[in-house]
């Protein structure tokens, strides 16, 4: 009797093993998280293979005036009244021009290459070369014209100036993005013609440019 509980135990131990198996092969579970944080996940990238150090040092100089830029800029916005969660566009234009009369004062001496250093701007400027000479180079500078068909000059684009309103802002191609230093929320790229900006998004101002970035 002993024996055959025994038997009757092992049968109902394996039936349960292969349910059990069964089981997850239909609901299989989760993968295991590639990083432990967001911290440690693994850098993007670049499509524009790896920087080498003077590239990187030479960018650096440009992130360190994006840190100065973003800091002024966060100072200036916090001295306006905050906008209510439900604004207007109304009220969204006025804080708009409100905030950018308060960056031109503060920056009333900017000039072209205070952001966009001139070390950096050889660098930048390869790099979309290297983009816009690639496989799919001029699909994606015909994409950024198709948008913006504009002449800077023929707009005396300059820096603090708002940004034209009868111009459309214009989509940046992903591979562009993946070869630029990143920046805050407060800044975006963006192509006027074949200039190259960096758009204050909240002040609607041009706070830097570097000029003829698309190759002819």
């Amino acid at each position: 009797m002993s024996t055959t509980r025994g038997v009757l135990i092992s049968l109902v131990a394996a039936a349960v093993l292969s349910l059990s198996a069964c089981g997850s092969g239909d609901n299989p579970s989760a993968p295991p998280a590639t990083s432990a944080s967001p911290a440690s996940a693994p850098p993007t990238v670049r499509v524009v293979g790896p920087l080498t150090p003077a590239d990187a040092q030479a960018l650096a100089t440009m992130n360190e005036r994006v840190k100065e830029y973003v800091a002024l800029h966060v100072k200036l916005e916090r001295s306006l009244p905050k906008l209510p969660k439900e604004a207007t566009p109304e009220q969204i234009d006025k804080n708009q021009r409100a905030l950018a009369k308060l960056v031109l004062k503060a920056r009333a001496a900017a000039k072209p290459g205070d952001i966009f250093t001139s070390e950096a701007r050889p660098v930048i400027k390869r790099l979309c070369a290297s983009v816009f000479g690639g496989p799919d180079g001029k699909q994606l500078k015909a994409s950024i014209m198709d948008e913006n068909p504009v002449t800077p000059a023929a707009i005396k684009l300059t820096v603090n100036s708002r940004y034209p309103d009868t111009v459309p802002l214009t989509t940046v191609p992903p591979q562009v993005l993946q070869t630029m230093p990143k920046l805050t929320e407060d800044l975006e790229y963006r192509f006027i013609g074949d200039w190259l900006i960096l758009l204050d998004v909240h002040a609607h101002v041009i706070a830097d440019f570097i000029e003829d970035v698309l190759p002819k």
